[in-house]
């Protein structure tokens, strides 16, 4: 069997066994021990990825040779679901721990088969119903005069049951909503809140870097970004700029928070001015990563700015603190350098070396012409 199957915004090969080739996976995770012998024997738990970030971990009781990209059929609440194998083996057991996952409260259940030919094509008509089904449900939503918008829905891989995600800004009681969605699609309806982060994340898209979206790719957990983060990088407080297509301040401002913060402890203190026999200076401007200080002699605005390692501004201070006053921020070598002067490093050999031969020779055929009349 040689079949196309798309599962979310993923398009996969199939093989024979069902599993899936040179596919484009949404939140990867890398499978390091893949090589290890014995690896899939150490735990039953396996990894499966629904429709774009959605996620579950099952039982493989059965003991199926899964691998990563394999299509399998798992059990669902009713009914059961198709989705794709991203990680079995001991690593399983990590990625539970670090989404703080109870296996004493989370029901895991179990891993049916591979996935049939009849099983992907039961789920290609669920999925082609989609789209259709989140504009309807909008129009219905908004019928209800409910303050909310549905971000995306997902069909479960036998049909019977939908997920809708919605966002809203409070509480909405969505009972009645429920009712209609279940009259009118003829399917069991699920309700799942969702934030603007986590619907740019089901959606997909480009960001400014030119790179796919992070929380379409490898983001699970959300952290909080604030406006500190981009002045502690000197980061201008643009919020048109600042800001995803998520209108919420981009995930990538915390990347490098840690390193600044690092760099910024061996900064000097922004309040404390440093007095010199030249005048005192006041600091305007720092650059952590690069380690220097720039001073001004104007408290307010900038006049006469000096730039320094971060060192000899902490140097200064300690001065300060003994009652001493360098003489000025700048350290003076007391080593003359050797100035450095042109050299033509190529010689007797300059551009014009060529067109002097070619007039002494144009010279000597004049004078042999001139002998010859």
């Amino acid at each position: 069997m040689n079949d196309k199957f798309t599962l979310g915004n993923d398009t996969a090969s199939l093989s024979a066994q069902g599993s899936r080739r040179n596919s484009a996976h949404m939140l990867p995770v890398t499978d390091w021990l893949c090589d290890v012998v014995d690896n899939t024997k150490l735990t039953d738990l396996v990894e499966v990825q629904f429709k774009n970030t959605r996620k579950g971990y099952f039982h493989n009781v059965d003991h199926l040779p899964l691998q990563k990209g394999a299509l399998v059929v798992v059990e669902a609440n009713p009914g059961y679901d198709l989705g794709e194998v991203v990680l079995t083996g001991e690593l399983v057991k990590l990625q539970m721990k670090k989404y703080h996952i109870d296996t004493d409260r989370y029901e895991v259940r179990k891993i049916i088969r591979f996935a049939t030919e009849q099983d992907i094509e039961r789920a290609r008509e669920a999925h082609s119903k989609e789209q259709a089904t989140m504009i309807k449900s909008r129009q219905l939503a908004k019928s209800l005069g409910l303050e909310m918008k549905i971000g995306d829905v997902e069909y479960q891989g036998d049909g019977s049951k939908a997920i809708f995600y919605y966002i809203a800004d409070g509480r909405v009681d969505f009972r009645q909503l429920i009712k209609v969605y279940a009259e009118t699609f003829r399917i069991r309806v699920e309700m799942k809140q969702i934030g603007a982060r986590q619907e740019a994340g089901r959606i997909g898209g480009t960001g400014p870097c030119g790179r796919e979206l992070c929380c379409s790719t490898w983001i699970t957990n959300f952290s909080s970004v604030g406006t500190g983060a981009a002045r502690l990088q000197n980061i201008s407080p643009n919020l048109q700029k600042l800001a995803g297509q998520c209108a919420k301040l981009k995930c990538c401002l915390n990347y490098e928070v840690p390193v600044y913060e690092e760099a910024q402890k061996k900064m000097p203190p922004r309040h404390v001015p440093l007095e010199t026999q030249e005048g005192t200076y006041f600091l305007f401007s720092t650059d952590p990563l690069a380690g220097l200080v720039t001073y001004s002699t104007d408290e307010r605005i900038p006049a006469n700015l000096q730039t320094v390692s971060a060192s000899r501004a902490l140097e200064i201070i300690e001065l300060n603190k003994q009652g001493e006053k360098p003489y000025s921020l700048q350290v003076k070598s007391s080593s003359k350098q050797e100035e450095i002067g042109y050299h033509n490093v190529v010689g007797q050999d300059d551009l014009t070396r060529f067109d002097r031969k070619k007039r002494d020779k144009g010279r000597r055929q004049n004078k042999d012409r001139r002998k010859d009349k």
